[in-house]
């Protein structure tokens, strides 16, 4: 039984499933390749009911943070705000919205606008970040997948630091039988030095033999890491999974506001995440010299876009 009420989204090539009371995620999406539906997106059934880890299915959304924080007090602008631990280790993670009710503003058959303003949809809340906030989310489908985009709004009188990500859990394989027969392709060159799960701030080119410009093949891979320098191409940065014995990828494609990118295999080793941030996740950007933190006046909004698509192979097509 569904303790939430999912919005399906349909077009001729594309069906997707939409949770706005659970974060407005979108934790199903299948794509038709040459008469075979390709299923992108993993989730936990417990999602349906309440029961799953929100950061643990489909896409989350993370804001006004992203990633942890390095315990979960906020200090800005000489003021302290007390967030709640989140992440076993006696952190605050992943910001407020993933799991909170989002308000349906438009929608169609095939698109989909949500938004959550925290101080009319969650005013328990609004004492816990330094500022007032509205997100509103934008999913459209298309022949071949998904576009989306995301606005972020300080919606208060005062200066408001911030940093968004979105978390796709992205199902391995994606047609085939055997996940091994994967592999991901990353727009990355240097890698986010970690300690306890927080970056340190030091960041290094990655090793030689970490060919993510190529393919590094899903079996190889045992990731929770942060990877930095990205490379965009056209304003837009290109990530691929690629299933060799089914001859489908999946692209996954976003904009330069993300310059940070996690990426995380679950132990069920049934998905990978890729992560794109507009921070350094760890708390690391709330801290002189502040790399990569949004700080938003009073009525100002930035926008992120990202999109997934699903094709043959560039060797079946």
């Amino acid at each position: 039984m569904s303790f939430f009420d999912p919005i399906a989204l349909t077009n001729e090539s594309v069906t997707a499933h939409i949770l706005p009371e659970f974060g407005f995620n979108m934790y199903e999406l299948a794509v038709v390749v040459e008469g075979t539906p390709v299923s992108v997106l993993w989730y936990d059934d417990g999602i349906l009911t309440g029961n799953a880890r929100p950061s643990g299915s489909g896409i989350p959304i993370l804001f006004p943070f992203a990633g942890r924080l390095h315990g979960t007090t906020l200090n800005w602008n000489g003021q302290q705000y007390e967030l709640e631990p989140d992440d076993g280790m006696g952190n605050a993670i992943h910001g407020f919205v993933l799991d909170r009710p989002w308000r349906v503003t438009e929608q169609s058959p095939d698109s989909i606008t949500g938004e959550f303003h925290c101080s009319q949809d969650a005013p328990d809340l609004i004492n816990k970040w330094p500022s007032d906030f509205l997100i509103r989310m934008t999913y459209q489908l298309t022949p071949t997948g998904i576009t989306a985009k995301i606005t972020c709004l300080n919606a208060g009188d005062e200066l408001m630091p911030c940093g968004l990500g979105t978390h796709a859990y992205f199902q391995l394989p994606l047609s085939g039988d055997n996940a091994g027969e994967c592999q991901l392709k990353l727009p990355v060159t240097r890698r986010w030095q970690m300690k306890d799960m927080i970056a340190t701030g030091d960041c290094t080119l990655l090793e030689s033999h970490e060919d993510f410009e190529n393919g590094m093949p899903f079996s190889r891979l045992i990731l929770d890491d942060v990877f930095g320098g990205t490379i965009f191409e056209r304003g837009v940065a290109t990530a691929q999974i690629e299933d060799l014995e089914a001859d489908v990828a999946l692209e996954f494609t976003w904009d330069e506001s993300c310059e940070y990118c996690v990426v995380y295999t679950p132990p069920h080793r049934e998905a990978i995440c890729i992560e794109p941030y507009t921070l350094i996740p760890g708390g690391q950007s709330f801290k002189p010299p502040y790399e990569g933190l949004l700080v938003l006046e009073p009525e100002e909004s930035f926008t992120h876009e990202f999109t997934l698509a699903v094709h043959p192979t560039q060797s079946h097509r």
